[in-house]
């Protein structure tokens, strides 16, 4: 791999990366939840001779190298190998002319979130297992890459349902009419999916979705939200029901790349004021006075954000955790449907259920587009 164009055009192209992540002072997390990421980031350390000797971190690399590639290839009127060597930016990571492929694509910048983070008040339970989420919105394209480990065992967690959900480019959530929500009166909304699916990581614990760069919406910066599921059941119409959620957490984007996103159609429609990654709580508290790096790694998959992106993140879970993400709204096969605040408690959304009907409704129907 040839990257002496590098140090050249790091400066360019998507953003130049922050190497740290200030956060909001106005609220500091606790010492409970301080000492738990001091306790995790000790047990990952203890784990890193592990994923070197049993080749974790060299299937990573290869995996996410080929990933970049096949994306890139389709890209179309574009040689492979000038797009290779244009635009490589890592979280963190400084990109010298003499920077191997292992330096880029190995990084695990392995993220330890609150053991239990805030779900915020747009999850929707119910949405169906699939990888292609877009539904024709338009946006920045993503491929999120998502590594979920075992901080007890230091190995990866199979067959963990990751739970995603974002706001589209004008920052409105699929699923759910609401104030703030964009228009209140467009009750369509109730019926869409866009943004949200669900994913069973595979023997390496990994996961990859097909998404956007989310939007904004008044008060809060950019970010991904996840909710780890462990020992669901599958049920036919290929949504999940039952077992236990291990992790709730948010994942971030740099500053400098939210704000070049934001620069481009329809991102820059949105006339709401952008809150940045400086004064949003919740990045503050992933991130105040601790080890936890809640923010993607990323490359560019062209010479441009209209290419898209290729982002990456290790997150660490403790298995034996058992959390009750907060809801309002459930995906059922008539649509979204609002229910109560006390039917978001006891066991957890993917065993909730209203009228009878499982969450994602009944007798294999699909959203727009279909699981992929």
């Amino acid at each position: 791999m040839h990257l002496k164009s590098v140090a050249s055009v790091v400066i360019a192209g998507c953003a130049v990366l922050a190497a740290t992540h200030p956060g909001h002072q106005e609220k500091r997390a606790n010492s409970d939840l301080l000492d738990f990421k001091s306790n995790m980031r000790r047990g990952l350390q203890k784990c890193s001779d592990k994923f070197e000797r049993s080749g974790l971190n060299a299937r990573a690399e290869a995996r996410r190298r080929a990933l970049v590639d096949q994306h890139r290839k389709r890209l179309t009127a574009r040689d492979t190998d000038s797009v290779l060597n244009t635009s490589h930016l890592v979280t963190g990571t400084d990109i010298t002319p003499d920077s191997s492929a292992s330096e880029i694509f190995g990084n695990t910048s392995t993220c330890i979130l609150n053991p239990e983070g805030e779900t915020g008040p747009y999850y929707v339970p119910g949405e169906y297992i699939r990888s292609s989420l877009t539904e024709g919105q338009s946006g920045v394209p993503v491929v999120i890459e998502g590594q979920f480990v075992d901080v007890e065992t230091c190995e990866p967690i199979t067959d963990l349902y990751w739970d995603i959900w974002n706001c589209n480019a004008t920052g409105v959530y699929s699923g759910l009419v609401a104030n703030g929500n964009g228009n209140t009166a467009d009750t369509s909304n109730y019926n869409t999916t866009f943004l949200r699916g669900v994913q069973k990581t595979d023997s390496d614990g990994v996961v990859t979705f097909d998404t956007l760069f989310p939007g904004h919406y008044s008060g809060r910066t950019t970010h991904h939200h996840l909710v780890a599921h462990l020992d669901v059941t599958v049920l036919e119409n290929n949504t999940i029901t039952g077992g236990t959620v291990a992790h709730i957490g948010q994942l971030f984007w740099d500053q400098d790349l939210i704000n070049d996103v934001e620069d481009t159609y329809p991102y820059n429609t949105n006339t709401v004021t952008l809150t940045t990654n400086a004064e949003d709580r919740v990045f503050s508290d992933e991130t105040e006075n601790s080890d936890s790096d809640p923010v993607l790694n990323y490359v560019c998959l062209g010479d441009s954000l209209d290419d898209g992106l290729f982002g990456w993140v290790t997150v660490a879970v403790n298995v034996s955790a058992t959390y009750d993400p907060n809801y309002s709204f459930i995906y059922t096969a008539s649509g979204g449907v609002a229910v109560d605040d006390s039917s978001s408690s006891g066991g957890g959304p993917s065993g909730s259920q209203t009228g009878g009907s499982q969450p994602g409704g009944s007798g294999g129907s699909q959203p727009s587009g279909g699981p992929a």
